[in-house]
């Protein structure tokens, strides 16, 4: 393959799935290494398994000719329906089956939106720290990532006052990822509508992340943003990848609302980008219908005693209870953003940091930069591990912080 010129788009996008951690864990695993992975959500890899009727359903059809043959480029109807009724369900007002389009998981749509959306040097507000996803299509796109501040100390919130002070005549639009990826928060409908407000202001289209919109904790409820305002373009994407435990079978969906008809020249780039795939995969659409209308597993595991919060519980416990580290508890999603202070942990690079701790203890984390966080104090790590697995995890990473205290206080 010839090498790609300097100038090309993807020299500078941000998102690379390779670098040093990963190789090392590669390098690890091919010499027969075991490595304790709290880096990815991908469920499947820690026996979270697809609801057995949504497999089922899907082992029937594929023998179809439906199953086999391309579909309208926006997707098959019967699945678009039950998202309409899913958003019915939601508050969500004026959604149809036109506004509805499947993609091979969320992360190809988003894709899709930002490329309809941006020009080249147009601007994307986007949460840091953030899903690195975002960061990269946008500039993929031409455009220009621009990350507002999430709070810490109020539960990573969105901060709007910074969200205004970053506003240009080249701002498209606002990313909101609720509940968040890195850091587990749950946005209360008080922060959703002063985006709203920033967005109506401003004619911004608001992309807004749902996917994990029933992992939730502790009784918690969800508010989907597009139910909040039908004045304002909402795009938001969903899938079974987490609730449905369906990582592998691609099947997200993105949801255009609101002020559509403002938005002509938006939607067409959307259906024109659709057609251009042809469309997403047959199989996994197929599971969606069924995976709206059964019985929603999902709360099962996030309710009290179910094992995602047993999991989210003693992970909280453990990674708290170590001698500098701090954490917001998560309320939703799969993650937590534990914060290393400076003064006792004086990292000046936290990717260095994550590949001592893979080298030393075989534990695999993300480092908090790699989510366009800007100082080098927090990492990500997964909760999916069963307990016993977290425990051990924990423990190696509590034995590392331990030999990094006594390097550093001498």
């Amino acid at each position: 393959m010839k090498p790609l010129h300097k100038s090309s788009k993807l020299a500078n996008v941000a998102y690379d799935i390779r670098g040093p951690v990963l190789e090392k864990a590669r390098q690890m695993e091919d010499e027969g290494q075991k490595i304790i992975k709290l880096n990815i959500g991908n469920v499947a890899a820690f026996g979270l398994m697809p609801p057995d009727e949504i497999v089922q359903d899907m082992i029937r059809n594929l023998p179809s000719t439906e199953a086999a043959g391309y579909t309208d480029s926006k997707g098959l109807f019967a699945p678009r329906r039950a998202i309409v009724h899913y958003t019915q369900q939601q508050g969500v007002a004026g959604v149809t089956v036109d506004d509805v389009y499947l993609g091979n998981g969320a992360s190809e749509l988003v894709q899709m939106a930002v490329m309809a959306l941006l020009n080249d040097g147009d601007q994307l507000l986007i949460p840091s720290p953030d899903f690195p996803l975002y960061t990269a299509v946008t500039g993929l796109a031409g455009g220009v990532p621009v990350h507002y501040r999430c709070d810490e100390s109020e539960g990573w919130l969105p901060d709007l006052d910074d969200i205004r002070a970053k506003i240009t005549p080249r701002t498209r639009g606002i990313v909101v990822i609720n509940p968040n990826n890195p850091t587990g928060a749950l946005y209360p409908n008080e922060t959703l509508l002063g985006i709203i407000d920033i967005a109506r202001e401003h004619g911004l289209v608001i992309l807004a992340d749902e996917i994990y919109d029933k992992t939730l904790f502790d009784g918690v409820k969800h508010t989907a943003m597009a139910s909040l305002a039908d004045d304002v373009l909402f795009v938001t994407f969903n899938g079974l990848s987490k609730n449905y435990r369906s990582c592998g079978y691609r099947a997200g969906w993105m949801v255009v609302s609101g002020a559509k008809r403002d938005a002509k020249d938006y939607i067409e780039g959307l259906n024109m980008l659709a057609s251009l795939r042809l469309c997403a995969n047959t199989p996994g659409q197929l599971a969606i219908q069924t995976a709206l209308g059964g019985y929603q597993s999902i709360n099962d595991l996030v309710a009290p005693g179910g094992r995602l919060t047993r999991q989210r519980d003693r992970a909280y416990e453990l990674i708290t209870a170590i001698p500098g580290v701090s954490c917001v508890k998560p309320k939703a999603a799969l993650y937590m953003f534990p914060r290393l202070d400076p003064k006792v942990y004086p990292i000046a690079d936290d990717q260095q940091f994550a590949y001592e701790l893979l080298a030393e203890e075989k534990v695999l984390i993300v480092q908090g930069t790699g989510f366009n966080y800007p100082t080098p104090d927090h990492f990500r790590l997964v909760f999916l591990p069963h307990v016993d697995d977290l425990e051990e995890a924990i423990g190696r990473i509590a034995r590392f912080l331990a030999g990094y205290r006594k390097k550093h206080a001498s």
